[in-house]
């Protein structure tokens, strides 16, 4: 029945990939969501990070040395088995200029509409990500590129779905 809806959804799914890559410059989709993670969450711990990142934690470290010797990421002072990590001030410039980048390219696949359709589209959507959202686990996931002070509490249909999960597993 929503076979050829699929389909286009499929194919926006690549241009929005596609563009989002291309975003990133050298850096790997991973690697990016591990400065935008570490940007909007400072002071976590490889396995923390790996969570979020989708990727095994010897992978999450692999990411993080190479970061690291770019200059972009820091660890801390370990202490037992926790190493705080955190951006450098070239790590935190980068991450501005992926989500200007990002927001910039994706954005423009919008141009076409006009703003009642946006408003129409931008609803939808948000009906869509919020049912697709399980977790909060999940909702960091599937965010860990978001520009995270354009999509706040009370905004963003993910984080807005995560709570009212915790909140009725809190009932139960």
């Amino acid at each position: 029945m929503h076979e050829l809806l699929s389909n286009k959804l499929g194919a926006l799914g690549a241009l929005i990939e596609e563009r989002t890559t291309h975003a990133f410059g050298d850096l790997s989709p991973s690697a990016a969501a591990v400065l935008s993670t570490l940007h909007f969450r400072s002071e976590m711990t490889t396995t923390e990070l790996s969570k979020i990142v989708g990727v095994s934690q010897p992978t999450a470290v692999r990411l993080l040395d190479g970061l690291q010797r770019r200059g972009l990421v820091e660890r801390g002072e370990q202490a037992g088995r926790y190493t705080p990590l955190s951006l450098t001030d070239a790590g935190r410039m980068e991450v501005v200029r992926l989500q200007c980048e990002r927001i910039s390219s994706i954005g423009s696949l919008l141009a076409i509409l006009g703003p009642d359709e946006i408003g129409e589209f931008e609803g939808i959507l948000d009906r869509i990500l919020a049912a697709a959202t399980t977790s909060r686990a999940s909702a960091r996931t599937t965010c860990r590129l978001c520009e995270h002070d354009l999509c706040g509490p009370g905004i963003c249909p993910i984080g807005n779905k995560a709570t009212v999960i915790e909140q009725e597993g809190f009932k139960a």
